[in-house]
């Protein structure tokens, strides 16, 4: 475990909360991710699905999770299951949680082996009347690989046809939008990281350095601060890619006179960081990239200051929208004219910005969300305004972390250097 221990009582109070709004006789089940293959027979570097982590802490495969809040027996209330390690198991794949571990980890009482849970599945069956179970729900995702869970789902309905059978994300989805004081600080742990990262950055950046080389830089940085590494393919984008949204090749070279935009950000503790940079490759915005950085810097500054409890996405994104089209029009890129004449359906603003302004952040980098429900104390959110003129082989996005509260946003990312002064001033003393 690379991050320092996490209180039990942050994934007890997840449950607590989690249990208070399943319905009468109710059992909900929750399987840990799967161990994906790579090739051959490597598989990826295992991560833990993010509500199995957000209620019982554990980062291990193979492990199940029983929720049954009002059973008559309180030892059968909350139930984890692991995985029963061996000494050859030892051997070849290192050491396995103990029992006592996972109790002190999630703070369950009962955790017994996973050889145990078919006899104990059953058992509650048969008292259950209703199942929740739990499957990813996000708008934008779609994948032709079914998860654990969703096999586990099908294989359940088979054996146990007249059940009534519940979806445990929305309950869930309400919860991880509003993020407790430990959550935050794990993002703000993440945030640091990345900071350290992108200064280092800073200092290596020059003509002639290929993306994949700062990237390393970037990755190295990470670890040695106990992060898991990134909490999503890093963007390090020079030149003509830097226009490209979702570009993650990394293997030009950095040339005199390019800017590099960076989308990047530490994974810790299974918490991710999403902060964008855009950087001169030789320490000096030249004045049209300066002109374009400063337009995207004026407006993610107002932007942040709308980020406040009761607004909504919806006007929001109207709002940043209207904004980055004045700031278009200031600098001859839009007229005003044309701009009035345009069809609603298809601003002329989305030649040169053409994504979203703003997403919840959290266990994962896209976090669950409910798009309708008004900004609340507690959410996080990017905001990261840009802009990108193809023909001038010049993208430029701005992206900080910010926390809703009662008193207005704050930003987690606001020592990670951003004004043009500071960022030319720490690269002017580079190697």
């Amino acid at each position: 475990m690379k991050h320092t221990t996490i209180d039990q009582k942050l994934f007890q109070g997840n449950r607590k909360t989690f249990s208070k709004y399943l319905q009468p006789k109710a059992v909900a089940i929750f399987n840990s991710n799967d161990e994906y293959p790579r090739n051959g027979d490597q598989l990826y570097p295992y991560r833990q699905q993010s509500d199995f982590f957000y209620l019982t802490g554990i980062n291990q495969e193979k492990s199940i999770l029983l929720v049954a809040p009002d059973h008559p027996e309180p030892k059968n209330r909350e139930i984890l299951f692991l995985i029963k390690t061996n000494e050859q198991m030892v051997i070849w794949n290192g050491h396995k949680l103990t029992i006592q571990e996972a109790e002190e980890i999630s703070g369950i009482a009962n955790v017994q082996w996973l050889d145990n849970f078919e006899m104990v599945l059953r058992d509650l069956m048969v008292w259950s009347e209703k199942v929740y179970l739990n499957t990813y729900e996000y708008p934008k995702y779609s994948s032709d690989i079914l998860s654990r869970d969703q096999r586990f789902a099908q294989d359940l309905k088979v054996k146990f046809p007249a059940h009534q059978y519940c979806r445990s994300a929305p309950v869930l989805l309400n919860m991880r939008m509003i993020k407790s004081k430990t959550e935050i600080e794990l993002i703000q742990k993440a945030i640091n990281i990345t900071e350290k990262a992108f200064r280092r950055m800073l200092k290596f950046v020059k003509p002639g350095v290929k993306e994949y080389e700062i990237q390393a830089e970037m990755e190295h940085e990470f670890v040695m601060n106990g992060a898991t590494g990134s909490a999503y393919q890093p963007i390090v984008a020079s030149g003509a890619n830097s226009c490209v949204l979702h570009y993650i090749q990394n293997n030009n070279i950095c040339k005199n006179g390019e800017v590099i935009l960076f989308d990047f950000g530490a994974e810790y503790a299974n918490y991710a960081a999403d902060v964008s940079r855009t950087i001169p490759v030789n320490g000096k915005f030249n004045p049209r990239q300066r002109e374009l950085y400063e337009l995207v810097l004026r407006a993610q500054k107002k932007a942040i200051k709308q980020m406040v409890v009761g607004n909504t996405m919806e006007k929001y994104n109207k709002s940043v929208s209207k904004l980055m089209a004045g700031e278009m029009i200031k600098i001859g890129l839009l007229s005003k004219e044309d701009v009035k004449k345009q069809d609603p359906e298809k601003p002329l603003y989305k030649k040169y910005f053409m994504h979203g302004t703003a997403h919840h952040m959290g266990l994962d980098v896209h976090d669950v969300v409910d798009r309708h429900q008004p900004f609340s104390a507690g959410m996080v959110f990017t905001c990261e305004p840009g802009i990108y003129l193809g023909d001038e082989e010049i993208g430029i996005r701005i992206e900080n972390n910010i926390l809703i509260t009662e008193n207005g946003p704050v930003d987690l990312t606001e020592n990670i250097p951003r004004e043009v002064g500071e960022i030319e001033g720490l690269m002017e003393g580079r190697g």
